[in-house]
This record gives C-alpha cells, sequence and structure tokens, in this order.
C-alpha cells in the first residue's frame, strides 16, 4: 500500500512540477522527480528498516544494507546515464522516496499496525484500501501505454 501511494505521490509531482526531461525527444512526460529513482530508493530504504527491525542492526543487516543502497543508487544512476533524467531529478526522486518510505514505515508502525492487528473492520478497510489502489494504479499504467503507442 505504501509503494503504491508513493508512486501516486510521483505521478502527482511530476504534474505539479513540469519540469522537462534533458532530451524530450526520448520521454514526452515530466522528468521532476525520477519516478524510477523514487519507487527504488522507497523499496531499499523500507527493505533496510524492515530488516533491522527484524534481525536488529548487526554486521550482517548493515553490510546488506549498504550492499541495497549501492544497487540502488546504481540503477538510479542508469536513468542519468541514458539520459532520461537529470543528476537532480534522480537525487530527488530518490530523496522523496527515501523520506516517505520512512514516514511510512514509521507511521504503519505506530498507528494502522496496531488498529490493523485488533480490528477486523480496519484490516477490511486497509485490505481493500490496498486492492483499490494497486487497480487504480494498475490501469493507470495500462492507459497511460496504451496513450504512448499511439
Amino acid at each position: 500500500m505504501g509503494a503504491v501511494l508513493n508512486a501516486i505521490l510521483s505521478v502527482a509531482l511530476k504534474q505539479i512540477l513540469k519540469q522537462e526531461r534533458p532530451f524530450s525527444t526520448l520521454r514526452s512526460d515530466p522528468g521532476m522527480p525520477s519516478s524510477h529513482a523514487q519507487s527504488i530508493f522507497y523499496t531499499i530504504t523500507f527493505l533496510n528498516l524492515s530488516m533491522i527491525e527484524w534481525f536488529g542492526l548487526n554486521a550482517l543487516t548493515s553490510t546488506l544494507s549498504g550492499f541495497f543502497f549501492i544497487l540502488g543508487s546504481y540503477f538510479s544512476w542508469l536513468r542519468v546515464s541514458q539520459q532520461l533524467h537529470t543528476v537532480i531529478q534522480v537525487f530527488v526522486g530518490a530523496a522523496i522516496g527515501l523520506i516517505f518510505s520512512i514516514f511510512w514505515f514509521w507511521s504503519w508502525k505506530m498507528f494502522v499496525l496496531n488498529f490493523f492487528v485488533s480490528s477486523l473492520w480496519v484490516r477490511t478497510v486497509v485490505i481493500l484500501g490496498a486492492v483499490a489502489l494497486s487497480v487504480g494504479f494498475i490501469l493507470h499504467v495500462i492507459r497511460t501505454w496504451i496513450v504512448d503507442e499511439r
């Protein structure tokens, strides 16, 4: 659910900021922030936080967290090397993904999880909300692909 909200945030920010890509002939949609970098850093931050919560902060989790961070940085940098984004677009996307992941991880743990575990109604609302957001996002992606093919 957090990943879908992160993706929706990325799409909304692109429409608000409307900053062009370095070479608009490659892609016509706005480039700020890089949604790939935002999604990558959301995912690796959430993974790293979860690993540390489950297994504690030790040599293994520190090493894996560093490795995932380097891997995420590399995949994000590929967007610059392919001239699909500027460095600042990738940096902003990565920062937003990292910050939103920490916010989502914390808010889920502090607020939603207690209600989720204790109430069938809350579980139902959260699960249906996650399904609705996911289906809506998938439909948006499909619609975007169809429009881009034309």
